[in-house]
């Protein structure tokens, strides 16, 4: 949420920023978006992600900021 928060990101990107692997982070983007908290856009080869509201983010940012106090 946080990495998309900054705007669209791709698969690889996201996989680079998280330091993680491409199966777990399209598995997390799967549920994302069978949740409807994000939208994914087929660009060429690669689909883009992006929050399908900027609320969501705000709401999980503030939520992980209070759990770090």
């Amino acid at each position: 949420m946080r990495e998309l928060a900054g705007g669209g990101k791709y698969v690889h990107e996201l996989v680079t920023a998280l330091g993680v692997s491409q199966p777990l982070v399209s598995q997390h983007l799967r549920v994302l978006r069978t949740s409807r908290i994000v939208t994914a856009r087929r660009q060429a080869r690669e689909t883009r992600y992006t929050l399908a509201d900027d609320h969501v983010a705000h709401i999980v940012l503030d939520a992980i900021r209070h759990a770090q106090e």
